[in-house]
């Protein structure tokens, strides 16, 4: 890693165009590749940048309420683990944990664990 690299930067920017619903900022801060996980589940639920911008946009960046509160917010090396409650994907916010591993690339791997 260099000195430079700041893994939490690469988690604000997607969560801010996340929040603006800016689907090209948004897929920026990925890597083309990426990997995403729904905890407890082991297999990938979506892989690539592709898949990744395909399902925000037709089932997140298109719900009026949607937003996201960063309630805290963890780094450990290239690991960042965001609590978040979600509004406006069902009735009752959700509260989620998304870990994020980064690399200058952009985040690689994400894994979602969501609780009602």
């Amino acid at each position: 890693m260099t000195v430079d690299f700041n893994p939490a930067s690469f988690a604000q920017r997607q969560l801010d165009a996340y929040n603006a619903r800016d689907i090209e900022a948004f897929v920026r801060e990925y890597t083309d590749d990426v990997v995403a996980y729904r905890l407890p589940g082991t297999e990938p639920v979506l892989q690539g940048k592709p898949a990744f911008a395909a399902h925000y946009v037709s089932k997140r960046f298109n719900l009026p309420g949607l937003h996201a509160e960063l309630v805290n917010r963890m780094v450990i090396g290239n690991k960042v683990i965001d609590h978040e409650r979600v509004t406006g994907v069902e009735g009752e916010p959700m509260e989620v944990a998304a870990i994020y591993e980064v690399t200058p690339a952009g985040v690689s791997k994400v894994w979602f664990l969501s609780g009602k």
